[in-house]
Order: C-alpha cells, then structure tokens, then sequence
C-alpha cells in the first residue's frame, strides 16, 4: 500500500496495534483533532479521489460496528451483516462506487481490535447464523500487510460456531493468514473479471491469474473460496471471455472448496458516469445500453443481463452442478428466467447461503 501522508486521531490511545501499523507505511502522522483537515487537504487537489488513495486516515469507528447490509429496494438481499473496519481503497477501479458515495472519499482504518472483540463476541453468542464481512466499503485485505486487523479477525472466527467471516479482495494479499488454524470459519473470496476489464478498468489489483495462484494457495491451506463476478460488463466478445475465467476457476481449485459464485452486472449512480469521464479517459464502460433502475441506478437493459447471466450460469453449472450460485441485487424476473426459481420468501435468500456456509465451514446446523 502505497501511503504518502498519514493522520492520526489526537485522542486515540497509544496502542501496538496503531504503532504496528505506523511502522508498516513508514510515515509519521500528523495528529489532529478533526476530519475536516483531512477533508481540506484531499479537496485541495485537481483529483481529490487519487489524492485520497494516498492519504491513510487512523482514527475509531463512531458509528455501529457491526450492521446489517442495507441492500436495495426492489431487488433481493443477501441479508449479509457488515463489520466496519474502515472505508475507502488504494486501488482504482473506474466502476467503483465508493468514488460517488463519499464527499470526499477519505481511506479510514477504524483502530480498536478490542472494542471489534467486544461486538464480534455479543454476535457469537446468539443462536443464529451469521455471514459476516468487511468488504461493503473497502477491499477486505488492503490492510493485510500494513495492519494486525486480518489475522485478529481470522484468530477471533476461527474460536465460535456460528458465524463465517468472508474476506473479499482483488489483492493476493493472504501471507498473513495462511499459517493460522482457521478452524474453517473463514471464506476468502476474490472479485474477478476478465483480463481485459482487469487491465482496462481495474488499476492496481492483482491480475486474474495471480488471485486464482492465491485462491489456490489458500486452499492448500483448507481455507474455504467463493468468486464474485460483480460488477458483469457487457462488451464484445465478453460471454466468450468470461467463460474462458470461469474455466481458469475450476483448473485452480476444486469445485468442493467453493461455498458460492454470485453474480451481478455493473450498475451505477448516474453522477458516476461523469467520475468516470473525468478520471478513466479512455474508459467507455457507461456508454452501454442503460436505463434507470427502481433504485435510481443506471442498468443494463433487462434482456441484455439476463441474456449474459443464461451464459454464464450455464457454463458454471457445467463445472460444477451443485455449486450455489446468486444473484446480487436482481429482481424475480431475473431470478426465474436464468435460474428457474426465485427466493422471494423474506429472508430465503439469506437461508440459502446460510445452508451453503453451514454444509462446507462447519457451522453448527441447529441453527439453521
């Protein structure tokens, strides 16, 4: 990770974890009293969203640190629970969201392995299923090699049975990890695309081959996987492409590693499109065929997705029958014409990805 200017929260106690992590990106903080310096010094630039890329904020979660996934009105949810651990990513992808959602976007890690511990452990106590993850806003395992929080996290699951932590990144960043006993409540997981989009799109991340030689390494290790192939993008030739990833998939790893594959085509707010304009000249990923969506996001016409899921779901189910695959954000139409059914149940499709997790990371199965 690439940091040139670090602040730190002038109240926050002095910590081994907040000195680790100092000595990692190699930058003395600037300790201040508010948010707003940072705000002032990232708006200050001609591109306040790179300038922000390398400017690392420390300071505490003021706000839950575990929640719910808000999800989207008028599409199916996961039901999947956030652990806030920080915001923002170091790496540059011209879809990412994250450039529209935060005035300016500020790159947060929330210290506090402790008061995460006291959370995680009111969840581990109840007797209920929970996916857990820290991918909702920042890359999962950017801080892997700055910071004690991925191994804390992998440690603290690894003691409970009912709840899995998901880990999802676009980084090889697992060196960390591999030697922990995880006691199988930990899923790594890896965003793919096809080489094109990882070139054209995808600044930064690893290349398609080096996540599944790390998808592969983590399964030598008996780590659980899952794929996401989110945001889909539609371009010619792409059905083709994104079969020949599915195939470099299942010639990584073994289809029973796999606890799931969702599955989502690129969707946007429509103030992204000019972000896009302004920062990846040669980008031309919101030139497609999009209409406004219920929840006010740009999508692909409905039969241009469904035409690209059909192929793709196929090609996974070729491979692996009785892998579950899902949707991310898609209405029952959707659901019904390219998977036969749909999870409309409040709560089912959360059920059904707590079965998978249950089934391959030994999750107690009372609880189901």
């Amino acid at each position: 990770m690439k940091i040139e200017t670090v602040f730190i929260d002038e109240a926050l106690p002095k910590t081994y974890e907040i000195d680790y992590l100092i000595s990692k990106v190699k930058s003395d903080p600037q300790k201040i009293k508010s948010i707003k310096t940072v705000y002032d010094f990232i708006n200050e630039c001609d591109d306040p969203i790179s300038k922000a890329k390398q400017t690392l904020y420390i300071t505490e979660n003021k706000g839950a640190v575990i929640r719910e996934c808000p999800g989207t009105s008028f599409y199916t949810c996961c039901d999947y629970t956030i652990l806030h651990t920080g915001t923002f990513c170091n790496m540059d992808c011209s879809y990412c969201i994250l450039q529209a959602y935060f005035h300016p976007p500020v790159l947060q890690y929330f210290a506090g392995l402790n008061t995460i511990a006291q959370s995680l452990k009111k969840i581990f106590n109840q007797q209920k299923l929970f996916r857990i993850g820290t991918g909702e806003y920042t890359d999962s395992l950017i801080w892997e090699k700055i910071s004690l929080l991925p191994k804390f996290l992998v440690e603290t699951f690894a003691k409970q049975n009912n709840c899995v932590l998901e880990l999802k990144t676009k980084t090889i960043n697992i060196e960390s990890l591999l030697p922990i006993d995880h006691n199988g409540k930990t899923i790594l997981s890896w965003s793919l695309n096809t080489p094109g989009i990882i070139n054209s799109q995808e600044r930064g991340t690893a290349s398609l081959r080096a996540r599944l030689d790390a998808a592969k390494r983590a399964e030598e290790k008996g780590f659980r996987l899952a794929f996401h192939f989110d945001p889909l993008i539609i371009y010619p030739g792409c059905e083709n492409q994104y079969k020949k990833v599915i195939k470099l998939i299942f010639q990584h790893v073994r289809k029973e590693s796999i606890v799931w594959i969702s599955i989502g085509s690129f969707r946007f707010m429509p103030k992204l499109k000019q972000i896009i304009e302004n920062r990846f000249k040669n980008s031309t990923i919101c030139y497609g065929e999009f209409i406004l969506g219920l929840d006010n996001k740009m999508r692909y016409f409905k039969p241009l997705r469904i035409k690209l899921y059909k192929e793709i779901i196929s090609c996974i189910k070729e491979y692996a029958p009785d892998l579950f695959v899902y949707f991310c954000m898609e209405d029952e139409e959707v659901w019904k014409k390219c998977m036969g059914f749909f999870p409309n149940e409040e709560g089912e499709l959360g059920h059904l990805l707590d079965r998978s997790a249950a089934k391959l990371c030994g999750l107690n199965p009372n609880l189901l």
